[in-house]
């Protein structure tokens, strides 16, 4: 009876403070919510997991054997687990996943990790770290700050550190994301709100003459860089075209707001 009342006890107090499981050094924040930290963050955990580089296209490839897995290795599955449990609010059932447990615990199949996928929660994750505090609308799914974002941009809500930009008019700089749809109809930046639907959002860490670098979680199973072409001015290339010039269909960029100025132009590895 004692620790089911702490239990309930902690329950309760997670759902008086969401945040109440966040690092004081991000809660406060000590430092102010910057685009470098954002960069420097991404880049740690990338390195973290190997480093690893995919620019093929984004075809339909083998299934992996489950120890072929990164999210699924000793020391990786733990801290896919720690971007749900500091990207998520507390008392969430999602805050408790790993990179191969469920919220009991029990390891699901590899079969099923795309009902686990982490990808959002590790960009919140490292806005969380970063320092954005309550201005990020942290999720489990891109499609909440992806509509956020927009209305942020239509001027209906006010407060988040991102706003909607389209990609045919903005050059996206490091600490930006850039983000695709994955339904069957690829979607557009004038489709945006558009509720739930999947979609995948990556971090630009680095820009160059002909292309960016971006780096997103549960791609491939890591935290994974891609490249993708840009025109001579920095906006993405081929938009009218995607699946043959940039291979993913990407349709808005969200900027940072309030996170200082852009960092120095870098050269994309």
């Amino acid at each position: 009876m004692k620790r089911a009342a702490i239990v309930l006890a902690a329950a309760l107090a997670a759902c008086a403070n969401p945040a109440a499981h966040v690092p004081p050094f991000a809660r406060q924040p000590y430092q102010a919510f910057s685009r470098q930290a954002v960069v420097a963050l991404t880049l740690r955990e990338w390195k973290t997991f190997g480093s690893p580089v995919d620019d093929a296209p984004p075809t339909p490839r083998p299934p992996k054997a489950a120890a072929d897995m990164a999210e699924r290795q000793e020391g990786l599955w733990q801290r896919v687990g720690e971007y749900w449990w500091l990207g998520q609010d507390a008392g969430t059932r999602e805050s408790r996943w790993t990179g191969k447990h469920d919220e009991n615990g029990r390891v699901f199949a590899s079969d099923d990790d795309e009902a686990y996928a982490w990808s959002a929660a590790f960009v919140s994750y490292i806005m969380r770290m970063a320092g954005a505090g309550s201005h990020f609308p942290y999720a489990p799914a891109h499609h909440v700050y992806i509509d956020a974002a927009k209305l942020m941009a239509m001027h209906k809500t006010t407060g988040w550190a991102v706003t909607a930009e389209r990609l045919e008019l903005y050059a996206p700089v490091p600490g930006d994301l850039i983000c695709y749809s994955r339904t069957a109809q690829p979607l557009t930046y004038d489709d945006l709100p558009a509720g739930r639907f999947a979609a995948h959002c990556d971090i630009v860490v680095a820009t160059g003459r002909d292309q960016i670098a971006v780096i997103g979680g549960n791609v491939d199973d890591a935290v994974t860089m891609k490249h993708v072409p840009v025109t001579l001015d920095g906006r993405l290339a081929g938009l009218d075209r995607p699946l043959l010039d940039t291979r993913y269909p990407w349709f808005v960029a969200l900027r940072l707001i309030g996170a200082g100025p852009s960092p120095v132009v870098a050269t994309a590895p």
